[in-house]
């Protein structure tokens, strides 16, 4: 009998588009879910997003999976949206760099709203991976604004984001809102030429 001929190896396929519409769906509700309360359970999550539990799982087989998901999908779609953003507010950049840092606060509150869960390796490799891509959208917002004169030259966005991690310990509340909006215009008072 002649030597059989090595099965080639297999390759992982891309998902499905249906698989890919049920993780979107998850990632949208999860973020609503969330929003709303840190405590949302999984399966309530499944079922508002119209899948079974083991649709959920096997896109995020923990709450911290899905937690980090969420995240870096969120801070994904902000990234992205800073040259709609700027060209909403051509005449107006600095509204642009409030808007996107507001939005940014609501993100970060739903991460570090669930403490313990997310203090571990991956969260990390999470928030390290989406570092680059938020500090180049800074960059982004504080060349508009440089540009249009609204913020002094040579901001680096490093430290505008660690100035402005404020935003993000405020509660989530109106008079954590407030608060946000009021801390927020200090740090840009100081940006400012």
């Amino acid at each position: 009998m002649p030597d059989a001929e090595p099965r080639p190896q297999s390759h992982p396929h891309p998902q499905r588009s249906d698989a890919l519409k049920n993780r979107e769906a998850i990632l949208q509700v999860a973020h609503d879910a969330l929003a709303e309360s840190g405590n949302a359970s999984l399966n309530s999550i499944a079922k508002r997003a119209g899948v079974g539990p083991g649709t959920l799982y096997r896109h995020f087989p923990t709450r911290e999976a899905l937690i980090l998901a969420v995240y870096r999908h969120d801070i994904d779609r902000l990234v992205a949206s800073v040259p709609d953003l700027l060209a909403a507010h051509a005449d107006a950049p600095l509204d642009a760099l409030r808007q996107w840092f507001l939005t940014l606060a609501r993100y970060v509150r739903i991460k570090h709203g669930l403490g313990d869960a997310l203090n571990s390796a991956a969260t990390q490799e999470v928030t390290s991976a989406t570092w680059p891509p938020v500090s180049a959208a800074v960059r982004e917002l504080l060349d508009a604004c440089e540009r249009s004169g609204d913020v002094r030259p040579g901001l680096d966005p490093v430290d505008v984001v660690m100035l402005l991690g404020c935003l993000w310990r405020t509660p989530e509340t109106p008079e954590g809102a407030a608060q946000a909006e009021r801390l927020l215009e200090l740090a840009i008072a100081g940006m400012q030429p």
